[in-house]
């Protein structure tokens, strides 16, 4: 029986973020925290599935109580998880977040041996890739083995079947043994990304300059297709062999900047997904960005990741509104 095609796989760590109750506290002295689902691409998967599209997730959690909650919050959230798979060994990672007055975050974490880890090449369904448009990764999976070679088989069978790949790099480099293996290993996964997202930050370790030219020039020679810098409220800039532009963002009151990045990602893969990439126009980028851009302005405007990522209807009614603004 042939299975439905889908628009998205999501490959990575899901976590539990642990976020302070109080604003503008350090960790140190956070009176408390509320428990809320997180990692990147969880949250891209599940910000896909609420603007519509079609997608599955792969990974791996502990066989724990925070491992089952992330299931569950998956899964009612639309998104496919037949290739979640649980551990027994291995807990469920673990991050606890503070936010200051501006809604920007401090993290640490826990779980340098945990079940995200420990995903093995055979522990792939293969038929997911196949069957997908695009397969979208963050870098945490590439810190160490045996996620680290799972992910690069992933992704080149997504190369064989002509898959497009996303890559955000998601930068945490404390979750790094040292800086020069996590650009090293950054730089491998980008030899098979055709879409890349990434903040200023991100370009210079990635690229060692602070020159926004060279770094893209830098990126781009290593055959991406297209990169996208985030400038968060300010908008985002987009570079190609072909073209290049700048989208504006929306000023919106930032509540909690957790997940805005990802709900980027989620409204921008959610419109690539729409058109074969190579027919895709310079006004078509405009316009992908400018939904991207308004998928992370709703997203800002509320609290945590999940639960702030918005629906393809509140998008469109937000753009229109702006519009006529």
């Amino acid at each position: 029986m042939k299975k439905d095609p889908l628009d998205v796989v999501c490959l990575g760590e899901a976590l539990i973020d642990f976020v302070s109750e109080k604003k503008n506290v350090s960790l140190e002295d956070a009176p408390g925290f509320l428990k809320a689902a997180g990692g990147a691409p969880a949250n891209v998967s599940i910000g896909l599935a609420r603007l519509g599209k079609r997608v599955a997730f792969i990974g791996k959690v502990g066989d724990d109580s925070f491992g089952r909650f992330l299931a569950k919050t998956l899964c009612n959230n639309g998104v496919d998880i037949s290739n979640l798979l649980f551990n027994k060994k291995h807990k469920t990672r673990l991050a606890f977040v503070s936010l200051s007055r501006e809604g920007e975050r401090d993290f640490e974490f826990y779980g340098g041996n945990s079940a995200d880890a420990k995903l093995k090449k055979e522990e792939i369904d293969i038929s997911l890739i196949e069957r997908t448009k695009i397969v979208h990764f963050g870098s945490i999976s590439l810190i160490s083995n045996p996620s680290r070679d799972a992910t690069l088989m992933a992704l080149g069978i997504a190369k064989d079947n002509n898959v497009l790949v996303s890559f955000d790099p998601n930068l945490r480099l404390s979750l790094w043994g040292n800086l020069r293996d996590a650009r090293l290993q950054i730089l491998n996964a980008l030899k098979l990304a055709d879409i890349v997202k990434m903040n200023m930050e991100e370009l210079e370790f990635i690229a060692e300059s602070c020159d926004i030219k060279k770094g893209v020039k830098f990126i781009l020679e290593q055959g991406v297709k297209l990169l996208v810098i985030t400038q968060g409220k300010k908008g985002c800039e987009f570079f190609s062999n072909k073209t290049e532009g700048k989208v504006d963002g929306f000023d919106t009151e930032a509540k909690d900047t957790t997940g805005a990045g990802d709900g980027f990602v989620a409204g921008m893969l959610a419109k690539i997904s729409e058109i074969p990439y190579d027919n895709i126009t310079d006004k078509d980028l405009h316009r992908i960005f400018r939904f991207a851009n308004a998928v992370a302005a709703l997203t800002v405007k509320r609290y945590g990741a999940v639960p702030a990522l918005p629906c393809n209807d509140e998008v469109e009614s937000f753009i229109l509104f702006i519009k006529k603004g």
